[in-house]
């Protein structure tokens, strides 16, 4: 079973032992379970079966069904964010603010769909859990927020966003369509490439200036 992006990091004591890599195929498991089945439909049996282990020995590193959840509810945001930050890095200091909104529709949308069962898990259920399960997870949301926040605000003091929209409203639109593409979104209904494309084209063409607006 391929580990997958959002995989919890190796443990700080040392490295990637026995019990670390088991840790992980567990919570690898449950966010495949949890993204497919949802909150209500993950049973321990079923996470137990995708990683090949036997049931019990999941409360050897989770108290409980709870615990193990809220884990990879938390990991999926929180690896969400440190890919995003990632990919802006990596572009040149001298980007443009638009190109840099336009990075981040590309890495919410691939992390989304692609690379990590984490992060589907956490967008689908994010409404399905109950509250005293999501207080890390609602921390990571507002830091994986306020990224965005201030991608648009560099772009409105750029002059790139158009100044007859509510710029927040529009931010808060983009990042919804963005995760809901989790919930009808599969190969057959056309490439991830397109997709990524096509709401890049529509996030610029709907927060340029009109004389800039163009794919």
């Amino acid at each position: 079973m391929p580990r997958k992006a959002g995989s919890p990091p190796p443990s700080a004591d040392g490295g990637d032992s026995k019990s670390q890599r088991t840790r992980t195929r567990i919570l690898d498991a449950a966010a495949h379970v949890l993204s497919v089945k949802g909150f209500a439909g993950t049973r321990l049996t079923d996470v137990a079966e995708y990683a090949q282990l036997q049931a019990p020995a999941i409360y050897y590193y989770f108290p409980s069904r709870e615990d193990l959840i809220e884990e990879v509810m938390y990991c999926g945001i929180s690896d969400m964010r440190v890919h995003l930050e990632r990919k802006l890095a990596e572009l040149p200091p001298d980007a443009p603010a638009m190109d840099k909104i336009m990075t981040a529709v590309d890495s919410h949308l691939r992390h989304e769909l692609e690379l990590s069962d984490y992060t589907t898990a956490s967008i689908r259920n994010s409404g399905q859990i109950p509250e005293h399960l999501r207080t890390r997870q609602k921390k990571e949301e507002a830091a994986y927020g306020r990224i965005w926040q201030r991608l648009f605000a560099d772009a409105i003091s750029d002059g790139e966003i158009r100044g007859d929209i509510d710029a927040r409203m529009m931010r808060l639109l983009v990042m919804g369509a963005l995760n809901w593409a989790a919930e009808w979104w599969e190969p057959g209904r056309g490439t991830l490439d397109g997709v990524v494309r096509t709401a890049q084209m529509w996030v610029r063409t709907g927060l340029s200036p009109a004389r800039e607006a163009h794919p």
